[in-house]
C-alpha cells in the first residue's frame, strides 16, 4: 500500500514538473492541411483569429446598405468593437466592399489581438459590445450578429468543457451508488472507486511525461478517465466478489485471497492485456488525436491492472472482515438472500431456458443482433457542422447561417499557402494571378480571392471562398477542383513552388481520408492480436473464434443502433437528440476499439470461470452453468455501472457526445445481457467438448494458461438445467 501511494504521488509530482506537451496544430490533421499549417509555423507566420459582424436587413423590404440607418448601425459596430481594445484591423464594409449582392447585408471584418490560440478566451468583451449594438438597432429592421474563429471556438469549448465536467461530476456518485447496491457495505463499495481514481491520477502524471515524446490531444484525459473508471471498477469488482464468494464458501481469509489471486487475478491480467492490445490499435491510425487517446487509455488500463493485482489484495488482507464495515441493513439482507454462493437466481432461470433450447436461443438472439446491425450497412459518416453539433438555437450558429446565405463560402474559405524561393518573382506572381482567375471561372470559388504576401518568408496566403458554403458536399467538390484542376494548371507549372491547400473544408476532407485508410489496418490489428491472445491463454481454437465473432456482433449491433437513432432519427427523441443524417466521422473507429476492449474484458472473465470449473472436473454443460451463474452478478453490476456512466454522455448537449454515450451504453448493455447471458452459453453448449479443441499443430504455441490444481476448495455442487440431479465438483 505504501508503495502504491508513493507511486501515485511521484507520478503526479513528476508529471506536474515536466508539464504536458500538446499536439501541435501542424500535426492535428494529416495531409495537405497539415503541410499548409507547418509552412506557416516554420515561417513564423501567426494567423490571427478573424471575426466578422453581419449587419443585415431582416426582410427583403428592409433598409439597404446605402440607407442612413444602415450606415449608422455599421459605424456603431466599428466604434463598439474598437473600444473593447481586443480587436485590431477593423475594416469598414464600405472600404473592403464586403456588401451582399442584394445590397441588404454588410460584413465588418476585424482580427483579435494576440495569439489565435488564446483568442477564444478574450472574445467575450467583443461579443458583449456587438450584443449591445444589436439591441440598440433591434427596432430598425436590422440584425447585428457576430461569427468567427474565436467566437465559434468559445461556444464549442464552453459546450465541450461543460459537457465533460458534467459527466465527470456525475460518473463517480453513480458508480459509488451502484457499488453500494452490489456490495451492501460502504467500505467494499469505496474500494473500486478509490482504486480507479488513484490509477487515473497516477496515469495523468505518467501521461504528462510521455507527452514530450508523443504529444497529447485535448480529449485524451477525458477518454482516459472514462476508460480508467470503467476497467478500474471492473477489475476491483471481479476480485472483491471472488474473494467474498470464497469466504462465504468456508475458506479462511488468506486462502480466499489466494484463490481470488489465482483465478480472478489471472483473468484480470489476461483481460487487461487484451484491452491494452485493443487500445493500441489507435496508435496505427496516423492521426495525432487518436494516437494520444490510444496511448493514454492503454496506460491507464495497465496501471489499473497493476493496482488490481497488487495493492487491492494488500488492502483486502489488511482490512479483513472490516471490508464489510458500513453495512446498509436493507441491502445487506437482500445480499444475504442469495445464500452466499455468488450465484444469480435470475440468470439461473434465464440460463435454464437457454440450455434447454440452445438452437432456438442462438437463432433468436443472433437474429435479433443481426437485425439491429442491419442499419449500419448504410452508415454515413461526416464531420458535423456547428449547426448539427450544437443545434440552431445558439446565436453564433444563427449568425453563421445568415452570413452563409448572404456571402456563400466566405466564412470557411480554403487557404492556399504558396511557398517559393522568391515569392515576388514574375512567374510566381503570374501563377498566383492565374490561380485567382481560374478558381472563379472554374466555378470552384465565388470570389473574390484575397492574397496576403509575406515577403520576408517568401510565402503568400490565398483565401478562396468555396462555392457551396455550408453545403458540405458542394464545398468538398470545390476543394477537389482547386486541388486537381486549378492548382496543376497554374501554380503547379512553376518550378520550386509548393502550394498545399488548407482551410476548414480541407481539414475535414484530409482527416476523413486518413481515417478511412486506417480502418482496415486497425481492425485487422485488434482482431488478430485479440484472437492470438485468446488462443494462447485458453488453449482453444474454438473459444478464440467464438470470442471474436460474439464481440463483433455486439459492435455491429451498436453501429446499427447509432445509425438508426442519429442518422435516420428513429427514436431520437427518446435520448433528447435529432436525426442529423450522419454519424460523426471519428466515432465508428473509436467505438470499435473501446467496445472490443471492454467486450473482451467480460468475455475473459466469464470464460475463465467456465474453464476453471471444467478443469476441476465438471462436464462442459455443468461448467457453463456454474460459470455463467457465478459470474452473472458481477458482470451485471459492472455493466450497470458502465451503462450508467456512458448514458450520462447521451444526455449532454453536443451531438457527438450523445452519439458516443448512446453507442457505448447500448453496446455494453447488449454485451452483458444478450451476448454473455444467452448467446455465449447457447453456443458453448452446442459445441460441447469441441469448445476445448486445439489442433495438434497449434499445441507447440506458448502456453499462457495458468491452472491452479493445488488450490484447496470445499466440496460444492452445481445444479444443472431442467431439474437434473446436481453434479459434484471434483477437486
Amino acid at each position: 500500500m505504501g508503495g502504491w501511494l508513493l507511486f501515485v504521488v511521484l507520478a503526479l509530482v513528476v508529471g506536474s514538473m515536466t508539464g504536458r506537451a500538446e499536439v501541435p496544430a501542424s500535426e492535428e490533421v494529416p495531409g495537405e492541411y497539415g503541410r499548409a499549417v507547418k509552412i506557416l509555423d516554420e515561417a513564423g507566420i501567426k494567423e490571427p483569429a478573424g471575426e466578422m459582424v453581419l449587419v443585415q436587413a431582416r426582410g427583403s423590404d428592409g433598409p439597404k446598405a446605402t440607407d442612413p440607418a444602415f450606415r449608422t448601425a455599421v459605424d456603431d459596430v466599428i466604434t463598439a468593437v474598437r473600444k473593447t481594445g481586443e480587436a485590431t484591423a477593423v475594416v469598414s464594409p464600405y472600404d473592403s466592399r464586403t456588401l451582399s449582392r442584394d445590397g441588404r447585408a454588410a460584413l465588418v471584418r476585424f482580427e483579435m489581438r494576440g495569439d489565435a490560440e488564446t483568442a477564444a478566451e478574450q472574445v467575450q468583451p467583443v461579443l458583449d459590445a456587438v450584443g449591445r449594438v444589436a439591441d440598440a438597432h433591434e427596432g430598425q429592421g436590422l440584425r447585428v450578429e457576430q461569427f468567427g474563429g474565436a467566437s465559434s471556438e468559445k461556444v464549442f469549448d464552453d459546450a465541450f468543457g461543460d459537457d465533460f465536467q458534467q459527466a465527470e461530476y456525475s460518473a463517480l456518485p453513480i458508480a459509488l451508488g451502484i457499488l453500494l447496491i452490489a456490495f451492501g457495505a460502504l467500505v467494499a463499495a469505496l474500494l473500486p472507486v478509490a482504486l480507479a481514481m488513484t490509477a487515473f491520477l497516477a496515469t495523468t502524471g505518467l501521461v504528462a511525461v510521455v507527452s514530450h515524446v508523443v504529444p497529447m490531444g485535448d480529449s485524451a484525459n477525458s477518454v482516459m478517465l472514462l476508460v480508467g473508471l470503467a476497467v478500474g471498477v471492473d477489475y476491483c469488482l471481479f476480485y472483491l466478489r471472488r474473494e467474498r464468494e470464497e469466504r462465504a464458501a468456508g475458506h479462511d481469509a488468506r486462502t480466499a485471497l489466494r484463490i481470488a489471486a489465482a483465478t480472478s487475478g489471472r483473468a484480470i491480467l489476461v483481460s487487461g492485456v487484451t484491452v491494452i492490445v485493443a487500445m493500441a490499435g489507435m496508435l496505427f491510425t496516423g492521426i495525432a488525436e487518436f494516437r494520444s487517446m490510444g496511448l493514454a487509455t492503454l496506460m491507464v488500463v495497465a496501471v489499473a491492472m497493476f493496482g488490481s493485482v497488487t495493492v487491492l489484495p494488500a488492502l483486502l488482507s489488511l482490512l479483513g472482515e472490516r471490508v464489510e464495515k458500513g453495512r446498509l441493513p436493507l441491502l445487506s439482507r437482500i445480499r444475504r438472500g442469495g445464500g452466499g454462493t455468488g450465484e444469480s437466481r435470475f440468470w439461473r432461470k434465464v440460463l435454464g431456458g437457454v440450455l434447454r433450447r440452445p438452437r432456438a436461443s442462438v437463432a433468436l438472439a443472433g437474429g435479433a443482433l443481426v437485425l439491429l446491425a442491419l442499419p449500419a450497412i448504410g452508415m454515413n459518416t461526416a464531420n458535423l457542422t456547428l449547426e448539427q453539433e450544437l443545434g440552431d438555437d445558439l446565436p453564433v450558429v444563427r449568425a453563421y447561417q445568415h452570413m452563409n446565405e448572404a456571402f456563400p463560402g466566405g466564412q470557411d474559405p480554403a487557404e492556399v499557402v504558396v511557398e517559393a524561393e522568391d515569392i515576388t518573382s514574375a512567374p510566381v506572381r503570374a501563377a498566383i494571378d492565374d490561380f485567382r482567375g481560374l478558381a472563379v471561372s472554374s466555378g470552384a470559388s465565388t470570389g473574390p480571392v484575397k492574397v496576403t504576401v509575406h515577403r520576408a518568408a517568401n510565402v503568400a496566403v490565398l483565401r478562396v471562398p468555396l462555392t457551396g458554403g455550408s453545403d458540405e458536399a458542394r464545398s468538398e467538390q470545390s476543394l477537389r477542383t482547386l486541388r486537381e484542376d486549378v492548382r496543376p494548371a497554374t501554380l503547379g507549372d512553376v518550378p520550386g513552388v509548393s502550394a498545399p491547400i488548407g482551410g476548414p473544408t480541407a481539414a475535414s476532407v484530409d482527416f476523413n481520408d486518413k481515417l478511412a485508410s486506417s480502418v482496415a489496418p486497425v481492425f485487422a490489428f485488434v482482431v488478430v492480436l485479440a484472437f492470438v491472445l485468446m488462443l494462447l491463454c485458453f488453449r482453444s481454437l474454438t473459444i478464440a473464434v467464438t470470442a471474436i465473432v460474439l464481440n463483433l456482433l455486439s459492435v455491429g449491433a451498436a453501429y446499427g443502433i447509432l445509425t438508426a437513432v442519429f442518422q435516420h432519427g428513429w427514436g431520437a427523441s427518446l435520448v433528447g437528440a435529432e436525426g442529423v443524417g450522419a454519424i460523426v466521422s471519428w466515432l465508428p473507429l473509436f467505438l470499435f476499439v473501446i467496445l472490443f476492449g471492454l467486450s473482451m474484458d467480460y468475455h475473459v472473465f466469464v470464460v475463465s470461470r467456465i474453464r476453471e470449473a471444467r478443469m476441476r472436473g465438471l462436464t462442459t454443460r455443468g461448467a457453463i452453468t456454474h460459470g455463467i451463474t457465478t459470474t452473472a452478478g458481477v458482470v451485471t453490476s459492472a455493466a450497470v455501472i458502465m451503462v450508467a456512466v456512458f448514458a450520462i454522455f447521451g444526455t449532454l448537449s453536443m451531438q457527438s457526445m450523445k452519439q458516443m454515450g448512446v453507442g457505448l451504453a447500448a453496446a455494453v448493455l447488449i454485451d452483458a445481457t444478450v451476448i454473455r447471458g444467452v448467446l455465449l452459453p447457447a453456443v458453448m453448449v452446442l459445441l460441447d467438448e469441441r469448445n476445448w479443441y486445439l489442433p495438434r499443430w497449434l499445441r507447440r504455441l506458448p502456453d499462457l494458461s495458468h491452472d491452479e490444481p493445488a488450490l484447496t476448495a470445499p466440496p460444492m455442487t452445481t445444479a444443472l438445467e431442467g431439474g437434473e440431479e446436481p453434479e459434484p465438483v471434483r477437486v
